[in-house]
């Protein structure tokens, strides 16, 4: 009797196919989780690395996670060849399907694209104070996909490249210089240069303010009882929020020590000639009581002589 050798010869491919193919899975599993923990790793020691370096604060975070996401990358393409996958044909499959790709993570593509484009332009680095789109806060970090921000009291913002790129970015502390500006309101009845006099004195001598260009105070406008007076200074851009605070202070201070008086509304009586009538006619006046009999003064009795 003949002894069934093709069920045996299938029976041990099966077994040296799923042998193999176990293999490959392991060192597949084996190569993924050494190349996450190794992009980990080195993103944090090329962070270290790039700090010493004298590279502008902006571009060191991206370059570090742009070398982590290159490590990731060799490795599925590393996990790929152990199940047999050619690169070369990935790699076209993959150009193929790119405008397919391009069109389903069309949003994160836009953040990498301004990402990348708020880099080169660089409205905005890493330690500015800036407001886009009515939030305020200092730029922490910029990053492919997102941006960071804290506020002034320190809550933590992430906002999306794109929304960035397309809304208006205002910097506070780009330029050296900003100006401080805030209005001073005064009793008309006061001598408005000695007023002035008082005021730029007291921004003078404050050690924020900056020679060039000098401070300045103008009437701003002159109302009913007040003359408001707007003083204007240059300060250090880092130094604007201590500065203001201090200059309102003293310039109060100066001015109470210059006796000059703050603003006080007046009231002024008012005469109108209008027909009498039941609402307009003035109230009568309450007549006074009779005395009583027993406070009507008595005439004195005439003393006898004796």
């Amino acid at each position: 009797m003949a002894v069934p050798a093709p069920q045996t010869s299938l029976m041990q491919s099966l077994d040296v196919l799923l042998i193999d193919g176990g293999f490959h899975l392991v060192e597949a599993i084996v190569i993924l989780c050494v190349g996450w923990v190794l992009a980990t790793y080195i993103k944090r020691w090329a962070r270290l690395g790039l700090a010493r370096l004298p590279l502008d604060v902006t571009l060191k975070p991206l370059l570090a996670e742009l070398i982590r996401y290159v490590i990731l990358m060799i490795t599925l393409l590393l996990v790929l060849e152990q199940f047999g996958v050619q690169t070369a044909s990935l790699i076209a499959v993959l150009g193929a399907a790119g405008l397919a790709i391009g069109l389903a993570i069309q949003g994160t593509l836009s953040n990498v694209a301004s990402g990348v484009m708020l880099l080169i332009l660089r409205p905005f680095r890493v330690g500015h104070f800036v407001e886009i789109g009515g939030q305020q806060g200092t730029v922490r970090e910029i990053g492919l996909f997102t941006t960071v921000m804290t506020t002034r009291d320190h809550i933590y913002v992430s906002m999306p490249n794109s929304s960035i790129f397309s809304a208006i970015i205002i910097n506070y502390t780009r330029e050296p210089l900003r100006r401080v500006k805030f209005e001073v309101p005064v009793d008309r009845a006061n001598d408005l240069d000695k007023v002035e006099k008082t005021i730029l004195a007291a921004l003078a001598a404050n050690r924020f303010c900056i020679e060039k260009p000098e401070p300045t105070v103008v009437v701003r406008e002159l109302q009913e009882y007040t003359a408001v007076m707007r003083a204007r200074a240059f300060v250090r851009s880092n130094d604007y929020w201590q500065a203001i605070y201090a200059m309102q202070k003293e310039v109060q201070a100066a001015l109470n020590g210059a006796e000059i008086l703050l603003p006080v509304n007046r009231q002024a009586p008012v005469v109108r000639n209008e027909p009498l009538s039941p609402l307009t006619a003035p109230a009568p006046l309450a007549e006074a009581p009779a005395p009583a009999l027993s406070q009507v003064a008595r005439p004195a009795a005439p003393r006898s002589a004796h």
